[in-house]
């Protein structure tokens, strides 16, 4: 596994590694959406990753597709995130902090009773959308999606501010570095799909207009971090969430053209349809190389060895994993000894307490 283990530069951050730990929803944050002392054992315990990528974190309160996921829109958000990142740099870890916004995958519920924001307002297709909350009893489980409305143009540019803010607020809680979110059906990827985004403005129609919202969300993060510590999530061809493309790679094609232009750290190109037995990595990682240069990242719940192969052949830069990481903190380590890894409890995924998230066993 030589190639996964040798470090790697971007910017003025060496990382000690290639792999990465994955942003995986985990749901244990308090309501008010600050992370709570476990969070801080959970990802310091996962400090030897070479890049730790945070769990989505809300930009706005109208964001919320998983109750109890963290935030970073408010001061005691900041406070919340600033304990993690100090256990993190004390393990020696390095971490960006996933920016997000839901848009339409969303619940009332989960909206003090307000509405989702949508491009268009579009709601034929809201059993497709994943949005989960917390039960009484302890127990976390799917709920239904809300209808969303479209978003004002005042909204739009709302929205962006409130990414450029969480930003703002990721660099005041000590964090490396941000990911925008921009894939598994979440706003920015809203905006890109064809099928959601009917608008008639300047963020709809033409993929220059429909990647608009993207730019701009970009062009807001870069007034806070440099360039090489902004990343970008993409997933092309994911049916999760239901932002589909008829024409991948004009769309694409166009997205990663765009975001060589702006010299970013990363692009980090999430296979979601692999999750359900129907891979696209190989076609997803030639998309993105063709109209690329800088560093990728791949991540489809691949094993070690995938890995290794994709970063020996240099067909990923980096890989990050997800579920492994789950079940394994000290992942780095299971890598270089051949294994053997954790299987991680599915059922402990979401909510709950250390039971499946901080008390997975390292290696003797």
């Amino acid at each position: 596994m030589t190639k996964l283990l040798q470090p790697i530069q971007i910017g003025d951050l060496t990382f000690n590694n290639r792999i990465a730990m994955a942003p995986v929803t985990r749901a244990r944050a308090g309501t008010d959406g600050v992370p709570v002392a476990l969070t801080a054992e959970y990802y310091a315990q996962r400090a030897s990753a070479g890049l730790i990528i945070t769990e989505a974190t809300n930009v706005s309160p109208n964001s919320a597709a998983f109750e109890l996921a963290p935030a970073i829109y408010n001061d005691a958000q900041v406070a919340g995130w600033r304990r993690v990142t100090e256990q993190v740099h004390a393990a020696g870890g390095k971490m960006f902090m996933q920016l997000w916004h839901s848009g339409r995958v969303s619940s009332y519920a989960l909206l003090k009773g307000g509405e989702p924001l949508s491009p268009s307002g579009l709601n034929d297709d809201l059993g497709l959308l994943q949005v989960y909350g917390a039960l009484r009893n302890g127990h976390y489980t799917r709920i239904y999606a809300s209808p969303s409305r479209a978003m004002s143009k005042e909204e739009v540019y709302a929205a962006i501010e409130e990414f450029r803010v969480g930003a703002a607020n990721a660099k005041r809680a000590g964090l490396d570095g941000v990911e925008i979110h921009a894939a598994n059906g979440y706003l920015p990827q809203q905006f890109l799909s064809p099928l959601v985004n009917r608008r008639m403005d300047e963020f709809g129609g033409s993929v220059e207009n429909r990647a608009r919202f993207l730019r701009l969300v970009l062009e807001a993060v870069l007034t806070v971090f440099p360039k090489e510590r902004v990343g970008v999530r993409i997933s092309p061809y994911a049916a999760y969430n239901n932002a589909a493309d008829p024409n991948v790679a004009e769309t694409y094609g166009y997205v990663a053209r765009m975001l060589n232009e702006y010299g970013i750290a990363y692009i980090h190109g999430a296979d979601t349809n692999a999750w359900g037995g129907v891979p696209d990595m190989p076609k997803l990682l030639e998309l993105i190389r063709s109209n690329y240069s800088g560093v990728l990242m791949a991540n489809a719940g691949l094993t070690p060895q995938a890995a290794q192969w994709l970063a020996a052949e240099g067909k990923a830069d980096m890989v990050a994993f997800g579920r492994l990481y789950v079940s394994n903190p000290d992942l780095v380590a299971r890598i270089a000894a051949g294994g053997p890894y954790n299987e991680p409890d599915p059922y402990t995924f979401y909510g709950g307490t250390e039971r499946g998230y901080t008390d997975y066993p390292a290696l003797s």
